[in-house]
Formats: structure tokens, sequence, C-alpha cells
């Protein structure tokens, strides 16, 4: 979740406690981070924009930041640098900008080869959770259409699933050279951020999500069954993990 960065950079800067030069008056986890990961094969380095409080608003400065770094290469510059945005279901279908970027994905001078498009599908557009008060067309991801991007819907409560769908998304992106769409169907269990009660604005979705298991629950509960693991072990993965 925090790409390696020191939680002890990230509690200060929640505190308040950082250079004068980058106070920007943002919220916190809307701050850019950069780190290497070491992969089977080699190291990657990942690099997470600086975002705004205006949403998709970030779409086209990664796209041009990527242009950018691709057009250092000679050879094969769209296996070198792959664009990944992550967006909400409501932002997704309502700012113009995802159109407008979508409009410039294949084009010669602004195009990066193709983009993987992560949709966080919490169903909840802020205060509205009626399909019928959000959008006009079935789908969050129908805008995808305007390009001919696949469009893979996938159950966030199954994990095995997720990486299968992240896995052929990266293969189609890197044999096509093409934008595809993740449509990540999930819910939010806190509301807009952790410290807010989402049951004033959308009581009756809220009722029904706080009588479900946490996603976790529900693999360790599968792999047990499985007779992968037993739920001592889970649990012990678990508390390791938070140590």
């Amino acid at each position: 979740n925090i790409m390696g960065k020191s939680p002890e950079d990230l509690f200060k800067e929640f505190e308040g406690v950082q250079s004068k030069r980058f106070l920007s008056g943002d919220v916190k986890y809307h701050l850019g981070f950069a780190s290497w990961h070491k992969t089977p094969k080699e190291e990657v380095r990942l690099a997470l924009a600086f975002n705004p409080s205006h949403l998709e608003t970030v779409d086209p400065v990664v796209e041009g930041a990527v242009r950018a770094k691709q057009d250092c290469f000679t050879e094969n510059p769209h296996s070198k640098v792959v664009p990944v945005l992550i967006h909400g279901d409501s932002a997704f279908c309502g700012q113009g900008v995802v159109m407008e970027t979508f409009a410039l994905s294949q084009t010669r001078y602004y195009g990066t080869g193709g983009t993987i498009h992560i949709v966080i599908n919490n169903q909840i557009g802020y205060t509205t959770d009626k399909k019928e008060d959000n959008r006009s067309s079935l789908y969050c991801t129908d805008i995808a259409k305007v390009v001919e991007a696949p469009v893979l819907h996938v159950n966030g409560d199954d994990p095995e699933a997720v990486i299968r769908v992240a896995g052929l998304a990266m293969d189609y992106r890197m044999m096509f050279n093409k934008d595809v769409v993740i449509d990540l169907v999930c819910y939010r269990r806190q509301g807009h951020n952790e410290a807010d009660e989402p049951s004033g604005t959308q009581p009756l979705m809220y009722s029904v999500i706080k009588q479900l298991p946490t996603t976790r629950a529900i693999y360790a509960e599968k792999l047990e069954k499985e007779g992968v693991v037993t739920k001592a072990q889970a649990d012990e993965m678990a508390k390791a993990y938070r140590d």
C-alpha cells in the first residue's frame, strides 16, 4: 500500500512535520512517491504521481510523464515504461478529462503504447449508489468503448481472479500496445475516508456492508476448506503482517 515508503516519514507527514518547501496544503495521501522493487527477473521502478484533490486531473499528467520517459529510449520504448491509472467509478464515467485522455491514447505524439486502467468500483459515487442517479450507461466503464478497449469485470472479493485478470491486462497491453480496463467490483468498508461515518448518507447500503466478512476472511476460509492452510496458520499470517 505504501510502496516501501518509511512509515516514520509517513507518520511525520500526517503530523505536519515536513519540509516547508513541500507544504501543499493537500491531504497527505495525495502526495507522490517513487521506489525500486525487486521482481524475480530484475528491479522495477514504481513512480506514484502527486495527485491533487481533483480526481482525474492527474491522468494526462501521468501520460505526459510516461511519454517523456519513453522518448528517452530508441528501442521498444513502450515496453520500458507502462502507465497505470487508478480511477474511482463515478469519476471515471463523470469527468470529461477521462474521455479526453482516451481520445489521445492512440495518437502519434501523445500515445504511450497503452494504459492499464484500474477502476476501483465501490459503487458509491460519494452519495449516489443507484446507477439511474449516477450515469446513463449500463457500466461505469462504458466510456472506454470510444477506443474499443477491453473491459475486464472482476469480483474484488476473489483475490485469485483479480491476480489472473491483472496478468491478462498486462499481457494484452504489452502485446497490442492499447488501453485495457479492469473494473474491480468492490465496496468501501469505511466512508469517504477512515474517519467518515457513511451511514448518514447511505444507511441501507452500509447496513449490508457491516454484515460482510472482509476479503481476507473470505479467502482464508476458502483456503481452509481446500486444505491449503489451517485457521490458526491464516490468523498467524495476519498477525505477523501487522507486527
